[in-house]
This record gives structure tokens, C-alpha cells and sequence, in this order.
């Protein structure tokens, strides 16, 4: 027994020396040009190495190569594909044993890696080209070659730390990095599955990741093959799980992306998103994706924003200019989180009666619709609701088409305000000063809510139809109103006007006129009050618009008791009103079906002055003029009556 521990103690001590001289005796050129001569056999680049070699036998074989250089194709943009500051490879010991050469695991420090791809679209990570099977026919860049059945690469483990990772495409010019990786990249075999592991570094924002490819063989070969992705970070969460096939140019599977704000990831992109807080915050996009060529679709799609959903397909070509097809619904489409500041309508403060009304200030900012060049689309758009500022609609579809930075917005049902309507807005932003043409006809429309919620006017209620078609030109608020052009028409039934009882104001006019003063117990000169109204049957009348001062000369408003015509001018630009209404009351009342316009005694009102202030008074001048003639008539009438009454008693 103590000779066998002898025997074995001598054992342990040879096995110990020989593992501290096999640096020695194991000639590391030979491993390397070994490597690098299987490297090379592979693909068709060599390995070239500027620093130290060094080997370690304990605890395991590890060749250490430092400063290592890994060739480009001739064709690319500079010398190297890859290299980097030290590269370990793990070689196990029964694979020198064998007579076969296996790697077990690379360990990366410090890698600069170069991905790119040259004008005529060869990619620099086509690898094996060396060892495939070349079809028949001459194989274009980009094509897949054919692996031979005995070949294999088995990697083991390769472990990246540090360095970056970049991305250049040589025919647009476009690049991407990555850096500061941590990544592990597990490569049993070239037909089992591959699995990377780790985090990289994209502008400055860290995400974590996880890739499984099925057979690595098919890829290099063009067929298709699957892939399993999970990429999470701050900013967003990202899952695809499908298939990839065409080198990269055929993708399709489910995609799911979500995050906690639109702002943020804004803000990464160097986008300042100066919106409310609660809008583009929280998110989601569920769908179908496939990607062919240049071509993105997206179908089954389901898509949520902060209180929003959406739903829908659409088709996007990515070529050298962006395309956007679209079928969507919206659901209940509440654009008020999203309109910005200087558009969104504020919540109206507490009016103070002791302070005048201020004047209205049209806007000057310069409006930039140079984003309109970016793209072409076709967009179908669908909601069972729509509110923009205090405008709400019911169900309603529209049509949005750009081509060439002119939009062209058609609206092609709406229903709202317990009537219907269509119309469109073509926006030429082309050049500037930008051109704007609009052509709306609504019917059955409440006047009242649809006025008050679009321009805050609340002074005319009745049921009927409103159109116009107008035009303008100019790059903000001011110069649109200044530059605005064509007609406006209306024409409603059973109302009111708000603000003045006009036929109390002519009832007290004739009495005035005929100088009975203390039926008067107002003045005649007031300004718009809430609780009086003017009721009408009919209203209608139209506006001839040119450079913001709309014109009107046919004005008719129709009532029991009143009947009104107008003409007169609405100045925009200056937001003023100058307006002439010839007002009389009817001699009999016959219902509102009268066709009775006789009226026994008609006055003139001039409404006049600002928009912010806006007056009506009884233009009673005339009236007086004519109530004096009318009496000195009359005077002369029966002085003529009496001096014939005289003579004929004087001369029988």
C-alpha cells in the first residue's frame, strides 16, 4: 500500500510538471496558424494577429491572442471587419487528442466590429462563401449559398465585453452603433439552435436582449428560419416572435411593443414633445407584420395610446420615399390631450364684469408644414366619436391623400350636431405661402352647439344647412383670415338670435318717432343682452368673401310679428361688423305661414363696432324724416280743405 501511494504521489507530480512546462513544450505558433488556417479555410479572410500570443494549460487550454485583426471583404470601406484588443479561445484538451480542432468557448474583450454592406448591396458578414456550393449560375451579391453537408462550426460560448458594434450601409450612407456590449452568444453547431444573451448600448440608453435562432445553417443558406426576441429596456419592451428568410429581406411573425411614455423615447431621438401631461404617455402595438423587400405590412392590428385604441391594417413602402396605406378605426377619438397649447381651446375664465372685453388678436407665429414632403399616403380613417377642443361629432369616416405635399382631406360621412354633412379641405404646401381650399355642405344642423363649440358664437339657434366653399393662402393665423376668399351660405328654420328683442326695439322706436317718450323706458342704444332674443320662422342669407371682409346684401330674416332684410359688411382682419338691418312689424298676424310682407312701420338697426364689443342701435333718422313729411303732408291736406270750405261759404 505504501508503494502504491508512492506511485501515484510520483504520478501527480510528473502531471503537475508537465502542466507548468506545456506552455513551453506546446509550440503556440502552431495552434494559431492552425486557427488562423481554419479561419481562412472558412472564410475566405484572414486573422492576423499584432500582439502577444500566449498560452495557459491550467485549468484549461487557453490560447490568448492580443491585438487581433479580422480582414473585410475587398470591397469594404476600410481593411478590417473586426478587431479587437484580445481574443481568448478556449480549446479542449481531447480535441488536440483526437487529431480534431474544437473550439469550446472566445472570450472578446474590446471589440470594434464593422457590419456594412458596399454600393452594389454585397454584405460584408457573407462568411462563407469559401465553403459553399455555388449554384450553376454566377450568384448575385445578397444571394444565399449552399453549405456542404460535413461542414460545421461548433463555437461553444463566445463572450463579447466591451467595444462597439457598427452598422453602415454603403449604398444610402446610413449608420448605426452600438457599444459597451455584454453579450453571450452560444453556438453549439451551425444546425442547432443559437442563442444570444446580454446588453448593448444605443444612444446612450442601455437595453438588455434575448435572441434565439433556430439553425444558424439556414440563414447563411437563404431558407427560411425562426427567430424568438425579447429586447427590454427603460424605454420600451420589444417581443418578436416569427421567421426570416431572403437574407434578411423576408421577415413576418407577431410583434408586440409597449412602454410606460411616447415622451421619453421622444426625447431620446433628440424630439422635444412638448405636450400635456396627460398625452403620449403609455402604449402598445400588437400585430401581424411582414416585411418584404421594402415593402412593411401590418394586419390584425391593435394599438393603445394613453386612453386610446385603435385598430386596423396598413401597407408601408420604405423605399426612397416613404408610402403609407392605411385602413384604420379609431374608436372614440379624443384629440383634445393631443392639440397643442396655441390650438387646444382653454378652459374659459370667470368673466369679470368690471373689466371691458378685450379685443381679438389673430395669431402671427409662422405655421411649418414642410413635414407634408416627408411622405405619400392614403389613409381611411374611421371613429365612432371625434372631439377636437369643444367640436364633437358622432360617427364619421375620412378619407386623408397626400401626394407631393398636397393633402387632400375628405370628409366622407359625419354626423353631429343631429345633422349630416361632407365636405374636404385641400392644403397645397408645396411652396409657400401655403394654399388652403375648403368645401363643406351640412344639413339638419343644430346652429347653436355646432357655432358655440367651433367659435365660441352662441347667438344663433334654429335647425337648417350651412355651406361654403372658401379659399386662402399664407403660413399662420393673421395671414390665413387676411388672405380668405369665396362664399358662405345659411339658411335656418324655427330660432332665435340672441342677444336683443329686435321687434321690442321697433315697438319702441315708432313710439318714439310719433314723440310719446314715456313709453320709452329705455335707451335705444344697448349693447347685446343674454336674456333678450329675436324668435324667426326663417333665416337666410350669404356672404361674398374677398381678403377676409365678407360681404352680405341678401339677408332675410322672417317671423309672426317681425320681417327683417340686411346688408352690410364682416371685417376679419379687423374684426369688425358694420351692419344695416331695415326691420319692420307686420300690420296683422296670420301664424308663420303668412305670406303677408306688408309691414306698417319700418325702422333701420346699425349693428357696428368689434367683435369683442359689438352694439346695435335703432337708426331712427330716417324714420323721423319720413314721419315729418308724412305730417306736413297731411298739414297741407287740410289747410287746402278749409280755405275751400271758406270760399264756397263766401261765394255760394
Amino acid at each position: 500500500m505504501k508503494t502504491l501511494f508512492k506511485i501515484i504521489g510520483v504520478i501527480l507530480l510528473l502531471c503537475i510538471a508537465l502542466i507548468v512546462a506545456a506552455p513551453f513544450l506546446i509550440p503556440t505558433d502552431t495552434i494559431f496558424n492552425e486557427v488562423s488556417e481554419q479561419v481562412e479555410k472558412t472564410t475566405g479572410r484572414t486573422l492576423t494577429i499584432k500582439g502577444d500570443k500566449t498560452l495557459s494549460v491550467f485549468p484549461a487550454l487557453k490560447l490568448e491572442l492580443n491585438d487581433v485583426h479580422f480582414a473585410n471583404m475587398p470591397s469594404g470601406s476600410r481593411a478590417d471587419m473586426a478587431s479587437m484588443q484580445q481574443l481568448a479561445v478556449h480549446i479542449p484538451w481531447l480535441s488536440l487528442l483526437g487529431g480534431e480542432l474544437k473550439l469550446e468557448k472566445f472570450v472578446i474583450n474590446e471589440p470594434d466590429i464593422l457590419l456594412e454592406t458596399d454600393k452594389s448591396g454585397k454584405a460584408n458578414w457573407q462568411l462563407f462563401d469559401a465553403v459553399a456550393k455555388q449554384p450553376e449560375q454566377q450568384t448575385q451579391s445578397g444571394e444565399a449559398v449552399k453549405l456542404p453537408e460535413n461542414f460545421d462550426i461548433q463555437l461553444g460560448e463566445v463572450a463579447i465585453y466591451g467595444g462597439s458594434f457598427t452598422y453602415l450601409d454603403g449604398q444610402t450612407g446610413a449608420k448605426q452603433q452600438i457599444s459597451d456590449l455584454e453579450l453571450a452568444i452560444l453556438l453549439p453547431s451551425l444546425r442547432k439552435q443559437l442563442e444570444v444573451k446580454g446588453a448593448i448600448t444605443y444612444m446612450q440608453e442601455r437595453f438588455e436582449l434575448d435572441v434565439k435562432l433556430d439553425t444558424p445553417a439556414k440563414a447563411i443558406e437563404g431558407a427560411p428560419f425562426n427567430v424568438k426576441q425579447t429586447l427590454n429596456s427603460r424605454l420600451v419592451d420589444l417581443t418578436f416572435d416569427g421567421s426570416i428568410a431572403k437574407q434578411g429581406q423576408d421577415i413576418k411573425g407577431l410583434l408586440a411593443l409597449n412602454g410606460d411614455s411616447v415622451k421619453n423615447i421622444a426625447n431620446w431621438q433628440g424630439v422635444d414633445l412638448n405636450a400635456k401631461d396627460n398625452a403620449f404617455n403609455a402604449f402598445s402595438i400588437n400585430t401581424q407584420m411582414h416585411l418584404l423587400s421594402e415593402e412593411f405590412n401590418l394586419t390584425e392590428l391593435v394599438a393603445t395610446l394613453d386612453a386610446l385604441e385603435i385598430k386596423g391594417k396598413s401597407k408601408v413602402n420604405l423605399g426612397s420615399r416613404l408610402a403609407v396605406n392605411a385602413d384604420i378605426d379609431l374608436g372614440m377619438l379624443d384629440l383634445n390631450p393631443y392639440l397643442p397649447e396655441t390650438v387646444a381651446k382653454k378652459e374659459a375664465p370667470v368673466k369679470d364684469e368690471s373689466k371691458p372685453a378685450e379685443p381679438i388678436v389673430w395669431d402671427d407665429t409662422k405655421i411649418d408644414l414642410s413635414g407634408l414632403s416627408a411622405l405619400d399616403a392614403n389613409v381611411i380613417v374611421r371613429s365612432s366619436g371625434l372631439k377636437a377642443n369643444d367640436i364633437k361629432l358622432g360617427a364619421n369616416q375620412f378619407t386623408m391623400a397626400l401626394k407631393n405635399s398636397i393633402a387632400k382631406l375628405s370628409l366622407d360621412s359625419f354626423v353631429a350636431y343631429e345633422g349630416t354633412g361632407k365636405g374636404v379641405v385641400t392644403i397645397n404646401a408645396q411652396n409657400t405661402p401655403y394654399k388652403i381650399a375648403t368645401n363643406f355642405d351640412l344639413d339638419k344642423i343644430e346652429a347653436q352647439p355646432l357655432l358655440t363649440d367651433a367659435a365660441g358664437f352662441d347667438k344663433l339657434m334654429g335647425k337648417g344647412s350651412l355651406s361654403w366653399n372658401l379659399t386662402t393662402a399664407g403660413q399662420s393665423q393673421k395671414t390665413f383670415i387676411n388672405a380668405l376668399n369665396g362664399k358662405l351660405g345659411f339658411k335656418f328654420a324655427d330660432g332665435a338670435v340672441k342677444g336683443e328683442n329686435v321687434a321690442e326695439m321697433v315697438r319702441k322706436g315708432k313710439e318714439l318717432v310719433k314723440g310719446n317718450f314715456n313709453a320709452v323706458s329705455e335707451g335705444l342704444d344697448t349693447g347685446f343682452e343674454e336674456s333678450e332674443k329675436t324668435d324667426f320662422s326663417a333665416l337666410s342669407g350669404s356672404f361674398n368673401f374677398t381678403n377676409g371682409v365678407g360681404k352680405n346684401t341678401d339677408l332675410s330674416l322672417i317671423s309672426p310679428l317681425i320681417r327683417i332684410s340686411g346688408e352690410g359688411d364682416v371685417d376679419l382682419p379687423q374684426t369688425l361688423v358694420n351692419y344695416r338691418l331695415v326691420t319692420g312689424v307686420v300690420d296683422s298676424i296670420e301664424g308663420q305661414g303668412t305670406t303677408d310682407d306688408s309691414t306698417g312701420f319700418k325702422v333701420p338697426l346699425r349693428i357696428k363696432g368689434p367683435f369683442h364689443d359689438v352694439n346695435i342701435k335703432l337708426d331712427v333718422s330716417n324714420a323721423l324724416k319720413d314721419e315729418a313729411k308724412q305730417k306736413l303732408d297731411d298739414a297741407k291736406d287740410k289747410a287746402k280743405d278749409k280755405i275751400k270750405d271758406k270760399l264756397k261759404g263766401l261765394f255760394g
